[in-house]
């Protein structure tokens, strides 16, 4: 049990000040580590199962547009056919990228928001009671 300030020297009070700060700080800080350790987590998951996803549908928009040649080379020369499939894939990936790099922009960085928070609220709490 802490005593009230009337019964303890100045001398105690910092000392108990200090170790209550530092005991904070480091409760903070685990507090951050252990934000960041989730999120890194989940976007590994993420970006593995993406990454799967996206090898899996490239082979499967290969035979996807070697089909629609084919198709095309019954009408027209298959050079031709080739070039006109080749120039709507890259009309796609453009406005994909496009899209893609907007939604990148739009998560914003990855900081840890509820430990900042968490911060703030500490030092709000120090400030009002060193005022009293």
């Amino acid at each position: 049990m802490i005593n009230t300030k009337e019964s303890l020297p100045t001398s105690e009070l910092i000392r108990q000040m200090s170790e209550q700060v530092s005991r904070l700080v480091k409760d903070e800080l685990r507090l951050a580590r252990a934000e960041l350790t989730e999120k890194g987590r989940h976007a590994g998951i993420g970006v593995g199962l993406f990454g799967g996803a996206g090898v899996v549908a490239l082979f499967g928009g290969g035979a996807l547009v070697a089909a629609v040649i084919l198709f095309l080379a019954q009408v027209m020369p298959p050079w031709a056919a080739a070039a006109l499939v080749g120039g709507v894939l890259l009309v796609v990936a453009g406005a994909l990228g496009f899209f893609g790099k907007r939604q990148v922009a739009e998560a914003g960085p990855p900081t840890p928001e509820r430990t900042i928070e968490s911060v703030k609220d500490d030092i709000d709490a120090v400030k009002e009671r060193a005022h009293r």
